[in-house]
């Protein structure tokens, strides 16, 4: 089953860091396609050994995407 997951990412020194927002997974690469890429790979290896629970509660996700936005103060 594939899931449709929020991944954030922000460039921090040299390094890209990706997010996932909905479980808390982080990963990073030296660029934008390498950091998802390591996202991608951690998040699949937490589905593989995640609880059966945790695994039935990312089905019943039903959410917009998330917005993200830039203020100045």
């Amino acid at each position: 089953m594939d899931y449709k997951l929020s991944a954030i990412i922000e460039k921090e020194d040299k390094w890209y860091v990706a997010h996932c927002v909905e479980l808390q997974i982080t990963s990073q690469g030296e660029n934008v396609e390498e950091a998802l890429k390591n996202l991608k790979d951690a998040v699949g290896l937490y589905l593989k050994h995640a609880d059966k629970e945790e695994v039935e509660q990312l089905k019943s996700l039903h959410r917009q995407e998330p917005m993200i936005a830039t203020i100045t103060v």
